[in-house]
């Protein structure tokens, strides 16, 4: 697997799991999840947007 489809594979699966801490986090009242969660799934999308630009520069 290319490089770049790795990095928008693993970074669209990060988003998906941050976003199922973030919704348990709220679901059990628990800030400390929900906060994992949203920065996991940003992590996700900064991982996603790499493997764009990587895509774009032919890596």
């Amino acid at each position: 697997m290319k490089s770049s489809t790795k990095d928008k594979v693993e970074g669209t699966f990060h988003q998906a799991k941050g976003k199922i801490k973030e919704v348990a986090g709220e679901i059990t009242d628990n800030p400390k999840l929900e906060i994992r969660g949203k920065a996991e799934k940003i992590a996700g999308h900064l991982q996603e947007k790499v493997g764009n630009a990587k895509k774009v520069l032919g890596k």
